[in-house]
């Protein structure tokens, strides 16, 4: 699998456990926030992390490491994720995935296998202006609601999460949120934050007011919505 960013050490990306993550190259949609746009966009200027690198540092990590995070870009573009997800659980580690659940066959599958402990799935905005959030002219957001309605389910460990800005997300996006994502286990907003990776330098974040009184609309149908991040 192509690794193109590697971040050794993490108490914050896996709720509770010490965890690295690996970032895969590459991704399905092309959001004008995303911070991490030069492994959307470039992500083939960047070398590769061998096997040999990845697999050494968690064998010389075991008993301290509790996790592996993968993340992106999209890990689910990547043909042989289940393989290398294998390779991961065969060193009796947790594995949670980043999504944008626009695969929900390939993130099902890897439930179904017991390669995936917990999926934290970006919900990007209400399904009525999904594509427009994303960068794309078009998006099929039936398998986005295919995705959300199998996590809810209660399959995995989950979350869902949406990075908001003030040019993207209103507050009638928020109302169709709260009926979308209605009593899903956890939800969090994460506000914008600009840097030099952004695809756009359009976007701009909330302030604290304006989040919590979207948190005010979401708290009416979802028990656990907290801001991320501020």
């Amino acid at each position: 699998m192509r690794i193109v960013g590697f971040q050794k050490l993490t108490l914050l990306d896996y709720p509770g456990k010490v965890a690295c993550i690996l970032f895969t190259g590459g991704c399905n949609f092309r959001c004008p926030y995303c911070h991490n746009g030069e492994l959307v966009l470039r992500a083939d200027e960047f070398p590769p992390f061998s096997d040999d690198e990845i697999f050494s540092y968690l064998d010389k990590r075991k008993g301290v490491l509790d996790a592996v995070v993968v993340s992106g870009g999209e890990p689910t573009i990547q043909s042989d994720l289940e393989d290398y997800l294998a390779k991961i659980k065969e060193r009796n580690l947790l594995i949670k995935l980043d999504t944008n659940g626009l695969m929900p066959d390939v993130m099902r599958n890897l439930v179904e296998k017991k390669l995936v402990d917990y999926i934290a799935m970006d919900v990007k905005n209400s399904l009525e202006d999904y594509a427009k959030t994303v960068g794309l002219k078009s998006v099929d957001t039936s398998k986005i609601l295919e995705s959300i309605e199998y996590l809810k389910s209660g399959h995995v460990e989950y979350e869902f999460r949406t990075t908001v800005t003030k040019e993207l997300h209103k507050e009638n996006n928020f109302r169709s949120l709260a009926s979308l994502l209605s009593g899903c286990k956890a939800y969090y907003i994460q506000n914008f934050t600009a840097n030099e990776n952004t695809i756009e330098k359009s976007n701009t974040p909330l302030s604290r007011k304006e989040l919590e009184s979207y948190i005010e609309i979401l708290k009416k149908t979802i028990g656990n919505v907290q801001i991320r991040n501020f």
